[in-house]
């Protein structure tokens, strides 16, 4: 199968964060001590790892599955019309500081829909709205926080890895706010068993270091935004694209790594990877784990699904 020539793209945006997936000076394993760098000598060559994910992918039973699922490719929280309003509503929102005021309703006994423009629909599980404001509600620390009056089932739309789809979703309304914060109300899919086999950690990074989530799909799908991990002592990530007709295989290594210990802590950049057609249908694979690649909210790491 004809695929498009591998490329480097250019790094956005340079976000570092003190958490990540593994990565290193040049490669090798991390201890407390720093990260030890060893040859990339006799390691596997990164086009040749990407193709071979494409092609376990391409036509499997994996990928059949996986255009049967919901898998989000954006947030399945949507905040109020405008936004919120102060720096201290935001605030309570990022560290997840809620107070329920009032009670919330029973789970719903029904399924609900999953529907997408193409008429395509399935028949999912709704949560409760108790486990979906819990969703929300993840710290009880000190500090300012937004109150929930009430909670109602409706829809809201989500980016999937199917196009946008319309999805039952619990409307909170939140004091001194006109319209409700939304949160989905179904669960992502269960991904399928992998038709490839992740590599192991021994490869070194400057060759192949595993991704740390989708950060965003452009609006006209024509790039993908990730998460590339990298060290302390190397000039950062790169991301190469290998695009077949069923997939985008991307393939993260660190460059511009140095000889020697560098510092164990691990850093985090965005890059955007520019396509040569849009994403469409097409699942965006991880050469190194030879699995989808997870939306993860940015620049936490919590991930919409695994």
């Amino acid at each position: 199968m004809r695929t498009n020539i591998t490329r480097t793209v250019r790094l956005l945006a340079a976000l570092a964060v003190g958490a990540g997936a593994a990565a290193g000076c040049g490669g090798g394993k991390a201890d407390n001590g720093g990260v030890e760098v060893r040859s990339s000598e006799s390691a596997p060559q990164l086009g040749d790892r990407a193709r071979q994910v494409a092609d376990a992918w391409n036509g499997s039973k994996a990928a059949e599955v996986w255009h049967e699922g919901y898998y989000p490719l954006e947030a399945v929280v949507q905040l109020p019309e405008n936004g919120l309003r102060s720096t201290a509503d935001r605030s309570a929102y990022e560290t997840g500081n809620f107070d329920l005021r009032g009670e919330l309703p029973a789970a719903p006994r029904k399924a609900g829909r999953v529907a997408w423009k193409s008429g395509y629909s399935i028949t999912m599980q709704v949560m409760g709205a108790e486990k979906a404001y819990k969703a929300l509600d993840r710290d009880s620390s000190p500090g300012p926080r937004l109150t929930v009056t009430e909670a109602k089932l409706g829809e809201m739309t989500v980016g999937t890895s199917r196009g946008p789809a319309t999805v039952p979703a619990w409307l909170f309304t939140l004091d001194g706010y006109d319209t409700p914060l939304k949160r989905a109300a179904v669960s992502p899919s269960k991904l399928p068993e992998p038709p490839i086999k992740p590599l192991g950690q021994e490869v070194p990074t400057d060759v192949l270091a595993p991704l740390g989530g989708l950060a965003n799909v452009a609006q006209d799908s024509r790039s993908v935004t990730v998460a590339a991990t990298h060290g302390s002592c190397d000039n950062g990530p790169a991301v190469d694209a290998l695009e077949t007709s069923d997939s985008v295989v991307l393939s993260a290594s660190v460059v511009g790594s140095k000889d020697g210990n560098c510092p164990g802590a691990k850093l985090s950049e965005k890059v955007t990877v520019e396509l040569d057609r849009p994403v469409g249908n097409r699942i965006v694979l991880d050469a190194f784990t030879g699995r989808p690649v997870p939306y993860s909210e940015w620049p936490g790491a919590s991930q919409s699904w695994s």
